[in-house]
């Protein structure tokens, strides 16, 4: 059997999970609450690297309506053991899922709301 490009990819270049939380605007549509001036989303993105991870998180965000302003990444799993993240069962189920899936999971939206 012949190795495609993609394949090879995928061998040198394995998947990940980042975990990311975007700051989102508000948009037509957007699905955020009413009176809502935003909201941040805890997501978790697979990615070949970080910037992957992100684009593709930012992407699928405005697909679905959503007005990304900024993205802090907390990096990979590994990453965030070894500074002492406690990361509970839950949370590892759903980096695993964004992993197996090769997707991006919100998995907490944060309503902003003005005083």
């Amino acid at each position: 059997m012949q190795e495609t490009a993609g394949d090879m990819t995928e061998a040198n270049n394995p998947q990940d999970v980042y975990t990311l939380l975007v700051e989102v605007g508000r948009t037509r549509g957007d699905g955020l609450p009413k009176g809502a001036t935003g909201a941040a989303l805890m997501c978790y993105s697979s990615g070949g690297s970080e910037a992957e991870a992100v684009r593709e998180t930012v992407a699928i965000l405005k697909t679905a309506g959503m007005a990304p302003l900024e993205v802090s990444s907390y990096g990979t799993l590994q990453e965030r053991l070894a500074e002492g993240h406690d990361i509970s069962g839950d949370e590892s189920d759903l980096m695993q899922r964004a992993v197996d899936e090769n997707s991006v999971i919100v998995a907490q939206m944060t309503p902003f709301f003005d005083g």
